[in-house]
């Protein structure tokens, strides 16, 4: 975690999971057993914003809702992957239609199914909440946890390592 500022400097793209990062770690069930999930509003401007930067960001996930989708599709993020079998496959599939380098990907995950693409990127990060086996591969534990802060913190981080984030920046909707 030392060479962490340094690492935001090569970072071109982003990648995030749901449950746990996106989204707290507390699911709803309803009555007919959809599951609600929530969204941080602050992570949602961040996300909007890398895209309206030009960065591409991807979404890969376990889960599948189609209130999340619509959520992230309304901010913009163009490559979301739900009920994600393989998180290897999806993250390939990312880097090769948007022609990648890994090591300038970064990606934020909280539990094991994230490990293997976690240890793929050139900047693996998590939520203050993860589980053990991901905060030890990661360059960058957020002292926010999932669903609370976690993604406007490393978004917002590399966006101004890159002199790209601009409280003026009057463009930029808010959601």
């Amino acid at each position: 975690m030392a060479f962490f500022k340094e690492d935001l400097m090569k970072v071109s793209a982003f990648i995030f999971d749901v449950d746990g990062v996106l989204s707290n770690e507390c699911i709803i069930i309803d009555a007919n057993g959809e599951m609600l999930r929530t969204a941080n509003t602050k992570d949602g401007y961040a996300l909007q914003y890398a895209v309206k930067k030009g960065y591409p960001v991807a979404i890969i996930t376990g889960g599948f809702s189609d209130a999340v989708e619509k959520r992230y599709r309304g901010l913009g993020v163009k490559d979301i992957y739900m009920a994600s079998k393989n998180k290897m496959k999806d993250f390939e599939d990312f880097i090769t239609k948007h022609d990648l380098n890994p090591d300038h990907i970064m990606y934020m995950g909280d539990d094991l199914p994230d490990f293997e693409v976690m240890k793929r990127v050139g900047v693996p990060t998590c939520p203050a909440n993860a589980v053990e086996q991901i905060k030890a591969i990661s360059n960058y534990i957020s002292d926010k946890k999932g669903g609370f802060g976690c993604v406007r913190d490393v978004v917002e981080q590399v966006l101004r390592a890159h002199k790209k984030w601009h409280e003026s920046d009057t463009n930029i909707q808010s959601i």
